[in-house]
C-alpha cells in the first residue's frame, strides 16, 4: 500500500539513525505547488531546526497532477511526468539550499510515459543546470522537467518495477 511504501522508507532511515517523518500517503494537488510547500518545509527544518529537528528524512506520497501549459510558437515540446514536475517545484524553492537531498519517484518506474521513475534533486541541482545552459522557468514553462534533469544527470531510472503503489518522495535534511 501507499502507507506501507513510506512506512518500509521510514524503517531504513531510522535503521541508519535519521529520524524520519511521514507527512501524507494522501498529498494531491498540482505537483510544482506541492514541491515548492516541500521546498518550504526542508528549507525551515535547515534554518530553523523546526518544525523537526535535523538530521531527518521528510516522506510523502499521494497522487499530484500536472497542468500541461500551452506551448508558445517555436517552443519545444516539454517531457516529464508528476514526479519531475515536483522536483523541478522543489528545486526552485529550496534554491540551492544547503544539506538538502530529495528524490521523488512514481513506485512502478515510469514518470508520466518517459523511461525515468523519476528525478534527484541536490544543493547545486541549480548551479549545475545553469552551467548546462538550463533555466527551471523555461522547463517549468513547458513542463519539461526530464529535459532540465537529464542535462544534468539527475534523471533516476529504474526500469519498470511491476509495482505501481503511489508517488513516492523523500528529503533528506542534513
Amino acid at each position: 500500500t501507499p502507507q506501507q511504501s513510506l512506512e518500509a522508507a521510514a524503517a531504513a532511515a531510522r535503521a541508519a539513525g535519521i529520524e524520519a517523518h511521514i507527512l501524507s500517503d494522501e498529498m494531491e494537488g498540482e505537483s510544482r505547488e506541492v514541491g515548492k510547500v516541500h521546498g518550504a518545509l526542508a528549507r525551515a527544518i535547515a534554518l530553523r531546526g523546526a518544525p523537526f529537528a535535523k538530521p531527518c528524512v521528510i516522506l510523502s506520497g499521494g497522487e499530484t497532477t500536472v497542468t500541461i501549459r500551452p506551448r508558445q510558437p517555436g517552443q519545444a515540446k516539454g517531457r516529464g511526468g508528476r514526479a519531475g514536475e515536483f522536483c523541478l517545484g522543489l528545486a526552485g524553492a529550496l534554491a540551492g539550499q544547503k544539506s538538502v537531498w530529495a528524490l521523488a519517484a512514481d513506485t512502478d518506474g515510469i514518470d508520466g510515459v518517459e523511461d525515468n521513475a523519476g528525478a534527484f534533486v541536490t544543493p547545486d541541482t541549480l548551479a549545475r543546470a545553469e552551467a548546462a545552459g538550463r533555466k527551471l522557468a523555461d522547463h517549468l514553462d513547458r513542463n519539461d522537467a526530464y529535459g532540465y534533469f537529464d542535462a544534468i544527470g539527475d534523471l533516476c531510472v529504474t526500469g519498470p518495477t511491476h509495482t505501481n503503489v503511489n508517488d513516492f518522495r523523500a528529503l533528506l535534511v542534513l
